[in-house]
């Protein structure tokens, strides 16, 4: 180490060539505390090279937080330095082994949050570098200050993320006594709310966290904005007020890049429906000019059937459920609801639990009704009866008792204006030249296996992804997603007569399977 070489009676230096005083150390330290420095790594670095030495600061167990750990040969006097961290000396000056050594203490009290800065150099300290590491200590107490404060608040931050997550869980398994309750205590009055609207929006993945606290300061704590477990690039956005659609719109339009997907509005038991329209729009926007679309209530099968059939024969399928206690049953439906909407892991990720207990719910249900779930007419069939039921609340519905006169899917399936509805879908897939229809069948009958329906069709399996994706804008529906649009057009099939219904009528027994056909 070399010793200082720098004016020692307080003034500054003339810069070379007559151009003025040079910057002194007091203005370059204080530029460590602008909001590009604040660094204190860089800060104790910039003490070492102004000091002519080597400089470190530990905290109060003497663990190095910055700058150069003094070598072996170099070690500090561990006691010299607990009477510094401890309070006993502010700061202390000593010459050993031919260097010079000065402590000072950094932070506290308590001593458990104090530390110390140590500089070593080879020339004895002067006035203005003693004054060099006394303020530079200061600075590192301000930096680490705000360093805790930070940190703090980064924690409070996830802290609060955590319970907007934790809303969301509970809403999507129909818990809104325990949403309103956890939700009370930081946000109160957001779910006094009898229904909402579900919007998802979708971003670059690197910007969602700023997309997601415009939702939050745009919406004024008047919406449950949650970010996406399942979905990197995915804000979910629980809107009990009118207004949150416009908003959102508005904050889509100035941001490239940016979709918004909304639902229509649904009672908060019903928010898992809810998010599975608002994802089923999203889909939409991606191609509207303005980024942004509204879930559309086209005509759905259900709507096209006897109401009273639909409900009686939904009652009767699901009423192996009924014996279950409330949470159970509550828990099994609306996890057997997403999983048949979305894949096991997504699922997983939105209720918070592991992919082990989606599955295991699931196969509870399919052992209760008697269905097999890796059946694609199973799965439009059971979704159905689901969403009816989930329409309905726990209403009771007449018919429930199988028997001579209980209505049986075959008689949902053969009313008019359904199959008026479904030969219209389905003839649209027969205009181009690609046989699109019959490539959509056999993919069904595959359980939407494409390698399986490619061996039924005798062509390749990369055709038949071809001819799925060629039927989506065709039909207005996702397909190869899976979800509600497939399902639909899985109904579509079943009544028309292209696919045979599966022999799924309930009353199953938990361990059973039932033995659905394809076509």
């Amino acid at each position: 180490m070399t010793g200082h070489e720098g004016r020692t009676d307080g003034k500054p230096e003339e810069a070379p060539g007559g151009e003025g005083p040079q910057t002194s150390w007091a203005e370059e330290l204080l530029d460590q505390l602008r909001p590009a420095g604040r660094d204190v790594h860089k800060v104790v670095a910039w003490l070492a090279a102004s000091a002519h030495g080597t400089a470190c600061l530990l905290d109060g167990a003497g663990t190095l937080l910055a700058g150069e750990p003094p070598s072996s040969a170099e070690g500090l006097d561990g006691d010299l330095v607990a009477d510094v961290v401890t309070g006993r000396l502010a700061a202390a000056a000593l010459q050993d082994r031919g260097r010079h050594i000065r402590l000072v203490r950094v932070g506290g009290p308590p001593a458990s949050s104090a530390g110390v800065l140590a500089v070593l150099r080879a020339e004895p300290f002067d006035r203005q570098s003693a004054g060099m590491v006394t303020r530079t200590a200061a600075v590192l107490d301000l930096l680490l200050r705000a360093r805790g404060t930070d940190e703090t608040g980064r924690r409070l931050a996830q802290a609060t993320s955590a319970l907007r997550l934790a809303v969301l869980q509970l809403l999507m398994v129909e818990d809104t006594v325990s949403a309103r309750r956890v939700a009370a205590g930081l946000w109160p009055g957001l779910l006094d709310t009898d229904t909402a609207c579900v919007y998802v929006l979708e971003t670059r993945r690197g910007t969602r966290d700023r997309l997601a606290a415009e939702c939050l300061e745009a919406t004024g704590g008047r919406a449950l904005v949650v970010r996406c477990p399942a979905v990197d690039e995915h804000v979910i956005v629980v809107a009990p007020a009118e207004s949150t659609g416009g908003t959102l719109r508005s904050l889509v339009g100035g941001r490239p890049h940016t979709f918004l997907g909304g639902s229509t509005r649904h009672s908060l038991a019903r928010t898992a429906t809810a998010y599975g329209q608002a994802v089923s729009a999203l889909a939409v926007a991606r191609f509207r000019p303005d980024r942004t679309a509204v879930y559309a209530e086209r005509t759905r099968p259900e709507r096209l059937m006897d109401p009273e059939a639909l409900h009686a024969w939904s009652a009767r399928l699901l009423c192996p459920l009924d014996t279950l206690p409330h949470h159970m049953h509550a828990e099994l439906l609306a996890t057997t609801r997403l999983g048949l909407e979305f894949t096991a892991v997504s699922t997983a990720k939105i209720l918070g639990v592991s992919r082990n207990t989606v599955r295991a719910r699931m196969e509870r249900v399919e052992g209760l009704l008697g269905a097999d779930f890796s059946r694609l007419t199973v799965r439009a069939v059971v979704h159905l009866a689901l969403n009816t039921r989930a329409g309905l609340g726990h209403r009771p519905a007449s018919g429930t008792a199988p028997g001579p006169g209980a209505v049986r899917l075959g008689d949902l399936l053969a009313g008019p204006a359904l199959r008026g509805w479904a030969h219209e879908l389905l003839g649209r897939l027969t205009a181009g030249t690609r046989d699109l229809r019959g490539t959509l069948r056999a993919w069904i009958t595959a359980d939407g296996n494409a390698e399986r329906a490619a061996r039924l069709l005798g062509i390749h399996a990369q055709t038949v992804r071809e001819h799925v994706r060629g039927a989506e804008p065709v039909l207005e529906r996702r397909l190869l997603d899976g979800g509600r649009d497939l399902y639909e057009v899985v109904l579509a099939h079943l009544a028309v007569g292209d696919l045979d219904p599966p022999a799924l009528e309930g009353g199953g027994k938990e361990g059973g399977r039932g033995e659905g056909k394809g076509g």
